[in-house]
């Protein structure tokens, strides 16, 4: 790989959620390091998951780790590659607070030829109290040299 970053999650994030479901969602990019990306899903009304409650429903929370985990897994690798979702797990703590947004965080933390892993959490304003904790595999699709990816 070389020194210079390909991939940057703050300026791919708006085209990436300007469309399909993470655009109706309002998906948006709050920051990033090396390894992880974090994406906000600002409060909605009508995201709630059920009639007089004022709970989200948790497949906005899902799409949210979802993008961010791709994010971290291209950040990870530092370029964009198609990649699938094969299992996404996540263990919903409690429900998040009324009217807070819900920020999403995912980190790559193990790329091999074919897959790549993550885990994270989402939370709604304190990381110590979090809304829910994920873990998650995606499959790598076309040939990436394995040379070019670290720990591969």
């Amino acid at each position: 790989m070389s020194d210079t970053a390909n991939f940057d999650p703050k300026a791919a994030t708006p085209f990436l959620t300007s469309r399909g479901h993470s655009g109706w969602l309002g998906l948006k990019y709050s920051d990033h390091g090396e390894d992880w990306v974090e994406l906000e899903l600002p409060w909605r009304t009508d995201l709630l998951g059920e009639d007089g409650q004022h709970v989200l429903a948790s497949g906005p929370i899902l799409s949210l780790m979802d993008m961010a985990s791709g994010l971290a897994i291209w950040k990870a690798m530092d370029k964009f590659q198609a990649i699938a979702t094969l299992d996404l797990r996540v263990d919903y703590v409690r429900p998040a607070r009324d009217g807070a947004a819900v920020f999403g965080r995912s980190q790559c933390y193990r790329i091999t030829r074919s897959a790549a892993f993550v885990r994270g959490l989402a939370h709604d304003g304190d990381a110590n109290d979090p809304v829910a904790h994920i873990q998650g595999v995606f499959m790598k699709i076309g040939g990436a040299d394995p040379r070019e990816v670290p720990g591969a």
